[in-house]
């Protein structure tokens, strides 16, 4: 596991602008400017441009309070906090610790309730109720977001595809069909990269689990998180299937093969798509791929040379399904530094800084569509508004051990699609205790 240390200074250049930035209405709130000087510590999974995005987040709020960020990342985040909450030195705030670790954590009172903690009314008249429903446990307001990515977006280079006439798919048929012309035209249809180190395979996941909310619905799908539907069951087996019929067989639909896709860092999945000539044709990410497209090739502009559309429903039954995610924080140290971040986090101004260099949706209703900086994120934000059947990422609200061997299972099936039976199998085992050890 590597684990990477940063702390964050201002450049002095940029010190009138940022402090302009801090001091505007909403930027914090009474509570940072009680706090001055000292330290806070964050555990979180940040790394690269992501990072140099939370940095730019970070600027306004430790110039204004002198307060000191120090940021830990790893991507290894559910066991690295379950042992430092064990040995009793856990950091201030945790960035998204998944939803069962959290619940966890939340009954055994290891973690700061929220509601006396962040401005309330503030909260209630600039987010949606679902989301403080997302981060309620038995009553106790646990998690709160900053930032939020809507999954099951198809990208794809819209120069290429013109050039090919190839068409926007609008039913799962026209994707199957879409996928066989390319074929039959010599063309890779998909890229796919799942490598994130301990957490490797969650990226497949994402394709896996968008699937199965459109294929099952939304009954299903939350049985299936919360351990009362088998991975052998008829409808669970379907959706592994129908992730199979895009993997193709022995994974002929992807660039690479399945050690390609097995030992490529899920970040860099978009650069055969943009080689000259491409090497596929379309992948499958959330809406925070943007910034990964970017960081490696800075010369890519949105709507020229990417574009996505959602992803065909799998049934028409339960149509505008899709799975959306979000950067949550939770509290172990209730202390000024941390409750004054904290607050700033949850602000408009705070997540704009973000939503303006590209790769997050907000879901603070006060950051306009203008801070958008390009039309296609503009639509991604009006996407994740019109969603229909809006679910959690089902892995992450899943027990850590469950969470863990679902990543893994994605690996070992595309690596070999025909051990399906055992792989599922193997699922309901872990099922079977999972539960029950959270």
């Amino acid at each position: 596991m590597h684990v990477l240390r940063h702390s964050r200074r201002l450049v002095l250049g940029l010190v009138a602008l940022l402090l302009a930035a801090a001091c505007a209405p909403g930027a914090t709130n009474n509570s940072s400017s009680t706090a001055k000087g000292g330290t806070v510590t964050i555990l979180g999974v940040w790394t690269d441009g992501e990072l140099d995005s939370f940095n730019a987040v970070l600027a306004p709020f430790e110039q204004q309070t002198g307060i000191d960020v120090q940021f830990v990342a790893t991507r290894d985040q559910d066991a690295v906090l379950t042992t430092e909450v064990a040995a009793g030195d856990p950091p201030d705030l945790a960035a998204a610790p998944s939803p069962s670790l959290l619940t966890r954590f939340a009954n055994e009172k290891k973690v700061v309730p929220l509601q006396n903690v962040i401005d309330m009314n503030a909260l209630k008249s600039t987010y949606d109720k679902s989301w403080i429903d997302l981060g309620t446990v038995n009553g106790n307001l646990v998690q709160v977001f900053s930032w939020a990515a809507l999954k099951g977006l198809v990208w794809y280079d819209p120069k290429v595809w013109t050039a090919k006439g190839y068409t926007v798919p609008k039913t799962w048929d026209d994707l199957i069909a879409l996928q066989n012309k390319m074929k039959s035209n010599g063309d890779t249809p998909w890229c796919m990269a799942v490598e994130s180190g301990a957490a490797s395979g969650w990226a497949g996941s994402d394709f896996e689990k968008e699937i199965t909310l459109s294929l099952v619905g939304p009954t299903v799908y939350d049985q299936w998180w919360q351990g009362k539907q088998k991975w052998t069951s008829a409808p669970i087996k379907q959706a592994w299937t129908t992730f199979g019929s895009i993997l193709g067989p022995n994974d002929s639909n992807v660039y690479g093969g399945s050690n390609y896709i097995i030992n490529t860092n899920f970040g860099d999945v978009g650069t055969p798509m943009f080689q000259n000539p491409p090497k596929c044709m379309m992948l499958n990410q959330a809406s925070f791929i943007t910034s990964f497209f970017t960081q490696a090739d800075p010369s890519l502009k949105a709507g020229t040379d990417y574009a996505f559309f959602p992803l065909p429903d799998a049934s028409t039954q339960y149509a505008g399904s899709h799975v959306v995610s979000g950067d949550a924080w939770s509290m172990f140290h209730n202390t000024p530094q941390s409750k004054a971040l904290l607050n700033y986090l949850l602000t408009a101004n705070a997540q704009a800084i973000w939503v303006k260099r590209g790769g997050k949706i907000s879901p603070n209703k006060d950051v306009p569509l203008s801070d958008y900086p390009d039309q296609l994120s503009k639509d991604t934000a009006t996407a994740l508004v019109s969603t229909k059947v809006a679910k959690y990422d089902a892995g992450d609200l899943m027990p850590t051990d469950m969470k863990n061997a679902y990543w893994s299972a994605i690996l070992d099936f595309i690596k070999d699609q025909s051990k399906l039976d055992s792989i599922l199998a193997n699922l309901d085992q872990v099922q079977s205790t999972a539960y029950t050890a959270s």
